[in-house]
């Protein structure tokens, strides 16, 4: 049997996970650690996806709620009464109009200390739901960022322990070289398949979360509008 065709043989008799069973104990927790990165990452992917389009059918149902023209008593009645808690752009209205009924009911309190703490219920609320939106995108970003170098050194080290066994031999040929090479080279595909999804999720959760981010700053605005001009025709009529 000539040197090519021990060399298809080998090939045809060595599978992945063979290759995995046959690498070095270092290398083997290198491949273990990225198979757990990169099922916890796709959790996270899923979960999160699930979270963001949840999130985005609230906010249009708000806003459809809030601009059809219907006392805003009623909406926050409405939303406080339910046994969920509310997400998203109703939890934001529901701060800034508990805040207001608060402060409206006090005598005492004038047009800017009125507006002034709505503003800050408000942006309380909305730094709880951009944490919210914000969650585990730095898990997906670390994946992302950690995974290639880490199947590389698992690559680096099986190589160097390949070299270092074939010293030992008075021939090398092409079929005592390569399970040694492929079975570190597993580790930097494998390294590459944890990273590229959570790369992926993490750049399209961040657009999704920075458009809802923007979607939540611009109602607050609208609100304290609306809190304003309610705020002066009460002192007109004063």
């Amino acid at each position: 049997m000539n040197e090519a065709v021990k060399v298809a043989v080998t090939n045809d008799t060595m599978s992945i996970l063979d290759l995995m069973l046959q690498a070095s104990l270092l290398v083997q927790i290198v491949m273990v650690l990225l198979i757990l990165a990169s099922l916890a990452s796709w959790v996270v992917i899923f979960t999160k996806s699930s979270t963001l389009k949840n999130l985005r059918l609230e906010s249009d149902n708000f806003d459809s709620e809030f601009w059809s023209g219907g006392e805003l008593n009623g909406l926050y009645r409405r939303y406080t009464e339910e046994e969920a808690e509310p997400l998203g752009m109703a939890s934001i209205f529901v701060a800034g109009y508990r805040e207001y009924n608060r402060l409206a009911g006090n005598g005492t309190v004038d047009r800017t200390e009125l507006v002034d703490g709505v503003h800050r219920a408000m942006r309380v609320a909305l730094s709880r739901e951009i944490e919210t939106l914000e969650s585990r995108l730095s898990f997906l970003a670390t994946v992302g960022s950690t995974s290639p170098y880490v199947g590389l050194f698992g690559t680096v080290w099986g190589i160097m322990n390949s070299f270092r066994s074939l010293s030992a031999l008075q021939q090398v040929t092409v079929a005592t070289v390569a399970p040694g090479i492929s079975e570190a080279l597993i580790a930097t595909a494998m390294g590459l398949f944890a990273a590229i999804p959570a790369v992926i999720a993490y750049n399209r959760f961040s657009n999704n979360a920075e458009s809802l981010i923007a979607r939540y700053e611009v109602f607050v605005e609208e609100f304290l509008s609306i809190v304003n001009r309610q705020a002066l025709g009460v002192n007109r009529r004063a």
